[in-house]
């Protein structure tokens, strides 16, 4: 019964830990610190095509970690006797692990938008970003470019 409870608590931290890897994106309405007080280049255009992507987030290697690391210790309290629990604590820390990256991809992958825009000039250009906002062929928008960055946003 001990063995259980131990099992249950450290699935309750891991999932805690594992929702910490969630980390905010930078959609069309988000700044950096940096980025606040720049000078912006604004571009103006229509819309001429709109494609949902997944924007891929980048593995810190903290879900693998701690996946793995509570897997061990999960899969050692299942184990009886030295050669058992080492054996529990290496298929668990592995197990965890793979869990560990799948729950952290999961929480940081976000959804995105490519949104190609045709300029006043009649040049065609392609943004990237969160879809934290809904384009459709033919809405008017602006493109702001500067400090390493740039979004689309409506008019």
């Amino acid at each position: 019964m001990k063995s259980k409870s131990v099992i249950l608590g450290i699935l309750v931290v891991s999932s805690a830990l594992l929702a910490g890897c969630a980390s905010p994106g930078l959609g069309g309405g988000s700044y950096t610190r940096s980025q606040a007080r720049g000078e912006m280049n604004v571009r103006l255009g229509v819309v001429e095509a709109v494609r949902d992507v997944t924007i891929d987030a980048r593995d810190s290697g903290t879900g693998v970690l701690a996946g793995a690391a509570l897997g061990g210790i999960a899969g050692s309290t299942l184990g009886r006797g030295n050669k058992a629990e080492a054996a529990g604590a290496i298929a668990g820390a592995v197990i965890g692990g793979l869990a560990g990256a799948g729950i952290e991809k999961a929480n940081n992958d976000r959804r995105g938008v490519e949104v190609t825009v045709k300029l006043e000039g009649g040049k065609l250009v392609a943004i990237t970003q969160e879809k934290d906002e809904e384009f459709r062929v033919g809405d008017r928008v602006r493109i702001l470019s500067g400090n390493g960055a740039t979004r689309v946003t409506k008019m």
